[in-house]
């Protein structure tokens, strides 16, 4: 990956994600059983429901935080094994309060060991940085900065993995309206050509971003048939595709809320 691409560089780009036959138990009842699922290869795949389906539970599964239990099979398309392959972002931005905005963006390579030979690694969080607009604030602790310009650095920090998939659950939720919108739009443009799997509570961000659009709904849980788009986020919030589609998504969310538990 050049300095300033966040296009994937793998051989083949990114690869899609097939989860088959996922079960997973708590107390005994299972949250769902069964599940298959799809992440299209280079696409943002949006996921919504009613809170406690089970969305960020399957977020966490795709990553490995939850163990597979059963049949239970998570698989690239590619063949090639999915450790090491994907990077998260999460609702908290979880920056370290002692270190600046460009060494929480270089954290994950510090933890490793990772040699930043010639200082790339350095001059590509820097440029980054600067792309979200913080290129003034690179010595910034948390503290002095904003929820928006933090999950900015945090946003920044998922992009230095140069990772082909990204799991992201929630991660504008806590913000103002005006720097969510922002946000997404920094999301959309930066992780062009990756493999991407949004949890969100909020149809039109979903419908903003989203390839694919699922609700989840039941327990166990199911996904429905997706909401496909065929251009290119972020949509306008205007755009009539979204806001034709914004009342149908927001029927199936009430169905959701209502279906048996």
């Amino acid at each position: 990956m050049s300095e300033t691409s966040v296009a994937d560089p793998r051989v083949g780009g990114p690869p899609a994600v097939s989860v088959h036959a996922a079960r997973l138990e708590y107390g005994g009842v299972p949250l769902f059983d069964d599940l298959d699922f799809t992440l299209a290869a280079g696409r943002w795949t949006c996921l919504l429901g009613p809170s406690g389906v089970g969305k960020t539970t399957l977020l966490r599964l795709i990553a490995g935080l939850e163990p597979a239990t059963g049949e239970t099979r998570i698989v690239a398309n590619d063949g090639l094994a999915l450790t090491g392959r994907i990077a998260w972002m999460g609702q908290q931005d979880l920056l370290l309060p002692w270190l600046s905005a460009l060494d929480n963006a270089l954290l994950g390579a510090k933890l490793r060991g990772d040699a930043d030979r010639g200082g790339a690694r350095r001059g590509r969080a820097i440029d980054l940085l600067y792309r979200v607009g913080l290129g003034d604030r690179l010595d910034a602790r948390p503290a002095g900065l904003s929820g928006g310009q933090r999950q900015r650095v945090a946003l920044v920090r998922t992009l230095m993995e140069d990772r082909p998939i990204i799991l992201m659950d929630e991660p504008f939720s806590a913000l103002d309206s005006i720097t969510r919108w922002k946000l997404q739009e920094l999301a959309a443009d930066l992780l062009v050509g990756r493999t991407v799997l949004l949890v969100t509570h909020d149809p039109r961000e979903a419908l903003r971003l989203g390839h694919f659009v699922h609700v989840m709904a039941g327990r166990p849980a199911r996904l429905g048939e997706p909401l496909a788009f065929d251009d290119q986020p972020p949509r306008a919030l205007d755009d009539s595709r979204l806001l034709a589609r914004e009342a149908e998504l927001i029927r199936r969310l009430a169905s959701a809320a209502e279906a048996p538990s």
